[in-house]
């Protein structure tokens, strides 16, 4: 029974972040009411508080969840990212999980374009976000460095550079997604992409 409790008081919690991430997207954080989110899911505001403080709690909620699922989701982790290959599966698999994902999609357009980034909120969420944004770049800077060691990669080339390009052109490409501003084959556009980008890194020979 206990269990089955904390089952549901986790299914209820996972409603509760869904619903107000709609509202979120619909109206924008800081007019969204606990009323609004517990009507969406035909509670009572009081079993809105039960679960989350505030509304600050649920946006955290949301932001470790989103990054967190999204890591499990895509079908090569960072932790296996090793050489160019896989670096750009990862890119490509975060694409086609934002193009098949709904849920991960509006969750990357609340944060990206409609999220109101108040000192009070960055205090709060902002050091979690960072570490993950950190922990990407020094994934893909590892995997940069053993391809050029490996040779794969021209010795002249700064690594801290080109994984700012390629970080580019993967941020980039998502916001272009989300945001619906690319009608073409986004998958193919950043596969391509990726490969001049490597193309111009390499040994010449």
């Amino acid at each position: 029974m206990a269990r089955r409790t904390k089952e549901e008081a986790e299914e209820t919690k996972k409603a509760i972040c869904l619903a107000a991430l709609d509202i979120f997207c619909e109206k924008g954080y800081s007019r969204t009411t606990f009323d609004e989110i517990a009507k969406r899911i035909n509670l009572t505001k009081g079993a809105i508080y039960w679960h989350f403080r505030n509304k600050a709690d649920i946006l955290t909620e949301i932001i470790r969840k989103g990054f967190t699922i999204s890591q499990s989701l895509l079908s090569v982790n960072l932790s296996q990212v090793n050489s160019i290959y896989d670096l750009k599966q990862h890119i490509l698999s975060e694409v086609k999980l934002i193009q098949e994902n709904k849920i991960y999609k509006k969750f990357l357009f609340f944060v990206i374009f409609q999220m109101e980034w108040s000192e009070a909120i960055l205090n709060k969420v902002g050091s979690e976000i960072q570490d993950i944004i950190q922990s990407g770049e020094e994934i893909r800077k590892a995997a940069l460095r053993k391809s050029q060691a490996n040779g794969e990669i021209s010795d002249s080339i700064d690594i801290e550079e080109l994984s700012w390009i390629l970080g580019s052109l993967h941020h980039g490409m998502i916001k272009n997604i989300i945001s619906n501003n690319y009608s073409g084959d986004a998958f193919q556009l950043v596969s391509s992409g990726f490969d001049l980008i490597i193309k111009g890194s390499q040994t010449k020979g």
